[in-house]
């Protein structure tokens, strides 16, 4: 999300300075310094050129005798000569200047056409390289051509997507695997738990309490391993089973499961949805609400209160939920979403979560092409902004609110 704001940012902070630019103007300075410097050689030797002195043949008279020399030539004569020489230099001059602007012009239109020429592989690049996102990795840019400088660069990230999809696929594996593989001792332990206290002979006190601490404990380990599922789902198997469906009934049916956690407390619930459209994962979208509803009761005081609420806003679907509760730092907020990350006394040693709610909120807002963003509240609490893709259509307006302490 940051990579994103600061690549919008870029592109408002004004015109760009790109390559192709760059180049023009290189082109185009180097043209126009070069006839400069032609031009100037060139009147420098003109005015060094001898010039024909003005000089007038003997004259021979009829008899075939050579006439005497006729007198020298007037000053007059040999001044309007200079001027006439003078001024075929400026006109030489003036016409080299023209011409220097014409091609100037002309080098400057030539030299953008063949920047473009040459820097249009680069774009195409960058255009595939764009389109490439961590949940789609097998893209290549397979740039065409001879073997030089852009095709090794093309080559060279081709090799780097390829290093990262491996690294991305194994990482997924892994969580996926290692998840399915911790089902199996946690299921163990639990069916030797229960057997151990299913015996008929009486059970001491100290086991009966033992062994409620470690189905406490099997719990917490078996949500550790559903949300590691979750997360490693969420991270590449959003495209699968796509539905256009309504955000307001997936979170009035997140607050309603939850009702019994949130009388417990004493919270009030104020929900105001108008049930934008999004298209996406039905049971991942399902999740991302009931965690947002999760981590807003879960932080809470008792009495306190909770607000969610359900806009378009623009071309996007807006789930705005905040809660009361302990004052964060706002500067460490942000870092929240990432995996088993807690700010506060209450979010440190939680025994009923496992730090990894906000990662798999962020998750599955990434891919569904969505964002999440966190504040904290001044008087305590937390904000949480989720913007999705919306359909052009709204569903049907959804208001709920569950009765509680006061704000």
């Amino acid at each position: 999300m940051l990579h994103n704001l600061s690549v919008l940012a870029r592109r408002t902070a004004g015109p760009r300075h790109t390559i192709r630019l760059r180049l023009t103007a290189l082109y185009g300075t180097l043209f126009l310094v070069s006839g400069a410097g032609l031009l100037a050689i060139t009147n420098v030797l003109a005015r060094s050129w001898p010039w024909p002195a003005l000089v007038v043949s003997p004259d021979r008279g009829e008899s075939g005798h050579i006439q005497p020399a006729p007198s020298p030539i007037p000053a007059q004569v040999r001044a309007e000569a200079a001027a006439q020489h003078a001024a075929a230099l400026n006109q030489l001059l003036a016409g080299s200047a023209i011409a220097l602007g014409v091609m100037a012009v002309a080098s400057v239109a030539l030299g953008w056409l063949v920047a473009g020429r040459v820097l249009r592989p680069l774009r195409d690049m960058t255009a595939t390289t764009r389109a490439i996102s961590a949940e789609d990795l097998s893209q290549r840019l397979a740039v065409p051509g001879p073997g030089d400088e852009l095709k090794d660069l093309g080559d060279t990230i081709d090799g780097l997507l390829h290093r990262l999809e491996t690294a991305f696929a194994a990482q997924r594996r892994f969580a996926a695997s290692a998840s399915h593989e911790l089902r199996t001792p946690l299921a163990m332990m639990r069916t030797s738990l229960d057997v151990a206290t299913a015996k008929p002979e009486p059970v001491p006190p100290e086991l009966t309490v033992l062994a409620g601490k470690l189905r406490e404990g099997l719990d917490l380990a078996d949500h550790l391993v559903e949300n590691l599922l979750l997360l490693a789902r969420a991270q590449h198997g959003a495209r699968d089973n796509q539905e256009t469906i309504s955000l307001g009934p997936l979170m009035a049916s997140a607050i309603q499961a939850r009702a019994d956690l949130i009388a417990g407390l004493g919270l009030e619930v104020r929900c105001a949805a108008d049930g934008p459209l999004v298209a996406g994962n039905p049971v991942l979208l399902a999740q991302l609400t009931g965690n947002l509803i999760d981590n807003a009761v879960r932080h809470n005081h008792p009495g306190g209160w909770i607000h969610a609420q359900l806009t378009r806003t623009g071309s996007a679907a807006r789930l705005l939920v905040e809660n009361s509760g302990p004052v964060l730092d706002p500067g460490n907020v942000a870092s929240l979403t990432q995996p088993f990350r807690r700010l506060g006394t209450d979010r440190t040693g939680s025994a009923t979560g496992t730090g990894l709610g906000l990662s798999i909120i962020e998750a599955i807002a990434a891919a569904h092409g969505g964002t999440l963003r966190l504040h904290a509240r001044p008087e305590g609490g937390l904000r949480a902004i989720i913007d999705l893709p919306a359909s052009t259509s709204a569903g049907p307006p959804v208001q709920l609110a569950t009765a509680g302490a006061g704000r």
